[in-house]
């Protein structure tokens, strides 16, 4: 047992300095240490890992329980950006926000357009969405940028391509008045991964495996760079907006990476503020993502997020929100 234990221990302490090391990514980017963005998707699986194991400590009153406790301290607002529980806000909204990876309509052009019809945001911006939808409830729309699309009520007063010199991804950004008010939308498709699940699906063969999985860490690493550079470029619309900002959209990062630090250095994450349950969006392999976020300024109060798990139209769940501008 004892020689467990210590088997164990040392398990737990590799654990919980992999998870310390992911919080690096606040200060580490891609370009100096791309495998610590690496470590960002393991999250769900180290917490639980690492929840397990201090519940194991605790039934067996050993005191090590108390010292992974007080490092797991560390890691209670990195898991709220995963799974989250906010009470509900009685304000009235200010206008309400749906953001959408469509996947090109290729799962139901028609059927997308009947459900953001029936939930009918005010504002709707879509990722993936090389082709037009007709959504006659919306005056206002963006459709020439590639990629990104975006559709109002409100009157659109000015609007800007971002350069982000990568080859799919893309972001603009868009001066919406909102009842007098005018707020900057950031529209992001981050540049993909182009994963498919047979180049994740394992297999009965060790040797198969391990070549897939060296295949994988040597694609993701030089996109990393990329989210870097395309982050980088369109923080510069976020941080000189004259405006109060609302940042969305498919970052194809998930939270605690270095992405997802940096668009929320000086914004807040609707899904922390307002999000209950699981934040997870990506619904095309059996392993937990969430990389379809909402970032906004102090002044934009988050009083609902939720992803709606309902639809099955497209590989990612549509994000749907509302706020009040304070």
């Amino acid at each position: 047992m004892k020689v467990f234990n210590f088997i164990l221990t040392i398990g737990h302490l590799v654990i919980a300095s992999l998870l310390m090391a992911m919080l690096l990514n606040n200060w580490i980017s891609p370009s100096q240490i791309s495998l610590l963005n690496l470590l960002s998707l393991g999250f769900p699986i180290l917490m639980i890992l690492n929840i397990l194991l201090c519940i194991y400590w605790i039934i067996l009153f050993k005191k090590r329980a108390i010292l992974f406790l007080v490092i797991s301290i560390l890691f209670i607002t990195p898991t709220r950006r995963w799974i989250n529980y906010s009470p509900e806000k009685k304000y009235k909204a200010d206008f309400t926000l749906m953001s959408f990876n469509v996947r090109n309509g290729t799962m139901g052009k028609e059927e997308i357009e009947n459900y953001i019809s029936e939930k009918d945001p005010d504002i709707v911006l879509l990722q993936e969405a090389s082709i037009e939808f007709n959504l006659t409830k919306y005056p206002h729309k963006l459709q020439q940028f590639p990629h990104i699309q975006c559709y109002s009520k409100f009157p659109i007063e000015k609007f800007e391509d971002i350069k982000t010199q990568v080859d799919i991804g893309n972001s603009f950004y868009t001066d919406i008045n909102i009842k007098g008010k005018t707020i900057r939308f950031v529209n992001i498709y981050m540049e993909p991964f182009q994963i498919d699940k047979q180049m994740v699906r394992p297999t009965k063969s060790m040797n198969e495996n391990e070549a897939k999985a060296k295949g994988l860490v040597k694609k993701m690493l030089p996109i990393f760079k990329e989210h870097q550079i395309q982050m980088q470029n369109t923080m510069t619309a976020v941080d000189k907006s004259p405006y109060p900002v609302v940042f969305a959209g498919d970052f194809n990062a998930v939270p605690n990476s270095y992405e997802y630090y940096l668009a929320s250095k000086n914004l807040k994450d609707a899904f922390v503020e307002a999000g209950s349950g699981s934040g997870t969006s990506f619904h095309e392999f059996k392993f937990p993502i969430k990389i379809d976020h909402i970032f906004t300024s102090e002044s934009i109060k988050a009083l609902n997020y939720r992803v709606d798990r309902s639809v099955h139209i497209s590989d990612h769940f549509p994000v749907l929100a509302s706020f009040k501008i304070q």
